[in-house]
């Protein structure tokens, strides 16, 4: 796909990876659409981005309100005229050992993870069809390819995720409207703070800063292949493929370890 000259709608854009994301496409030559809840901070990123491409402009909403979510692709779609991309970026982490977990926490993490992110999908789709092009970019996880421990609700959305998007793939074949699916790991973003009544993350660092893994996403943008990550960690992923149980037993091995340093 060529940056230059596309429109481009961001969801998830109001810190982290799509706050790094938008300008630079923006610095790049797309029109930018960005959606977040947080009005100021998505202000700040707009600015950013009509540095370079004033056209650009800005959604506030929750995304976890799938009907606000869909409207958003059409409120966007009249606005620009159309879409060349739409890159679902928006989602929450929940750190809860699996027992402690709610049925509406549960639902709250689908929704928003990989509900919202299909719906909206769903929605830009028939119209890039009618258009003959069109790409749809999924930012998911290396947790949508391996289990992590204390993550069973974001695994369950981020596995979901991919699923969609492989199979989506296959069934837009030879349409001109293509699916690509994004696993960053441990970026540096929002996602690592502890909110009250959840665990720790197993991971401590280093984590990889949110504009280098945009710029990785930009380069899926441009690559033909349908599966990034960024940074790589395909090998991990290789690694349980072939050895499921040993890997159960690896990670929770880590989670006793992790259980065993809170006592201390």
């Amino acid at each position: 796909m060529e940056i230059a000259g596309s429109t481009i709608l961001v969801t998830g854009a109001s810190s982290g990876i799509g706050a790094e994301l938008a300008p630079q496409l923006a610095a790049r030559g797309a029109t930018v659409g960005i959606v977040a809840r947080r009005r100021d901070r998505l202000e700040q990123v707009l600015e950013r981005c009509r540095e370079h491409a004033p056209g650009s402009r800005a959604w506030v909403v929750d995304l976890s309100d799938l009907d606000a979510a869909e409207q958003v692709v059409r409120d966007a779609w009249q606005a620009f005229g159309h879409l060349d991309c739409l890159v679902n970026n928006a989602a929450m982490g929940k750190r809860k050992h699996v027992t402690d977990l709610t049925a509406a926490e549960l639902d709250e993490v689908m929704r928003l993870d990989f509900a919202s992110p299909v719906r909206m999908a769903m929605t830009a789709l028939p119209r890039m069809l009618e258009r003959g092009s069109g790409l749809i970019v999924n930012v998911g996880s290396p947790a949508g390819r391996f289990g992590i421990v204390h993550e069973s609700a974001y695994c369950a959305a981020k596995f979901a995720l991919s699923g969609w998007s492989e199979a989506a793939a296959m069934d837009l074949a030879d349409t001109g409207v293509r699916v690509k699916l994004v696993l960053p790991g441990a970026i540096a973003t929002e996602i690592w703070e502890r909110r009250p009544g959840e665990l720790p993350g197993l991971v401590e660092g280093p984590f990889t800063p949110a504009d280098e893994c945009a710029a990785g996403i930009i380069e899926a943008i441009e690559s033909p292949a349908f599966e990034h990550y960024v940074p790589d960690l395909k090998d991990v992923v290789v690694h349980k493929t072939g050895d499921v149980e040993g890997f159960i037993e690896v990670m929770a091995a880590m989670a006793r370890a992790a259980r065993e340093a809170r006592r201390i």
